[in-house]
């Protein structure tokens, strides 16, 4: 990455999927296990990260099991925990696993780390497949960017809020993001909006303003597919550092060293 010093180090593990059982899997791969894996290159690489942003779909079942099972995987990082919701997940199960054993908390949340404003948002829909935010979280946020006094500020929730060249992703992401970006286009110090969703890395930059997404720690979705297809890159995790001055330095790292059974005929999950 970089000599300089970063004022917050986050590190974005996304689309967990684990089960209530420990051999539980996802088209083929078990997630517990690869998740293990993702988190060994995390101690190896990034060290001590201030924040541990899980961005959605920690479980497929949204079972207690399933969180609890992912707070003993992290062994430790649970301290820096955030989290928010996908589509997969149950907000209350999850809310009521995590927040007494974790340093942080859910969305909606506002973490302030002078000069950055941190905006987390559940972006999940009961029973749906697709996000969104709707008119409580979108005056949340506007109100968030209202009182952000100048300071970078970071967007982070679960759903893609532009298409991403993948027909049938897209027909899955943020349903209100023409209202999402009406209100951050009004605000010149949004600096980074942030999400999973997606299995895949996203490095792209609109009206100025960085867009990210991270691979999976298990099964990756393959780029530009207009079906559903599985890609045969290895599951990981982002890495951000966040500066003084707005810039923002990122890689993402995988577990290639290891091989993951994976079923590359299934057409969906």
């Amino acid at each position: 990455m970089t000599d300089r010093s970063a004022v917050l180090s986050i590190v974005q593990i996304s689309d967990a999927h684990l089960r209530r059982e420990a051999d539980g899997q996802l088209l083929g791969m078990n997630t517990r296990h690869s998740l293990s894996e993702v988190l060994k290159l995390v101690r190896e690489h990034a060290r001590h990260p201030d924040m541990v942003l899980a961005s959605g779909d920690i479980a497929q079942d949204g079972s207690p099991e399933a969180y609890a099972a992912f707070v003993r995987l992290l062994d430790g990082l649970e301290d820096s925990l955030y989290w928010f919701a996908g589509n997969h997940d149950i907000p209350e199960v999850m809310n009521e696993t995590l927040g007494p054993v974790c340093g942080g908390q859910g969305a909606p949340c506002v973490v302030d780390c002078d000069p950055w404003r941190i905006i987390l948002l559940d972006s999940s829909l009961q029973g749906q497949v697709h996000g969104e935010l709707g008119a409580g979280q979108l005056a949340f946020l506007g109100e968030a960017l209202e009182t952000s006094d100048r300071r970078h500020v970071m967007i982070a929730f679960h759903h893609h809020p532009i298409d991403i060249r993948s027909r049938w992703l897209d027909t899955i992401g943020l349903k209100d993001r023409d209202a999402f970006f009406d209100l951050v286009d009004d605000f010149d110090n949004v600096r980074l909006i942030l999400w999973g969703h997606i299995h895949q890395e996203w490095d792209s930059n609109r009206n100025g303003v960085r867009l990210l997404a991270s691979p999976s720690t298990c099964v990756q979705f393959k780029p530009g597919s207009r079906e559903f297809a599985v890609d045969e890159a290895a599951p990981g995790f982002r890495e951000i550092e966040l500066f003084d001055d707005g810039s923002i330095e990122t890689r993402v790292i995988r577990a290639e060293h290891i091989a993951f059974e994976v079923d590359y005929t299934s057409k969906g999950y």
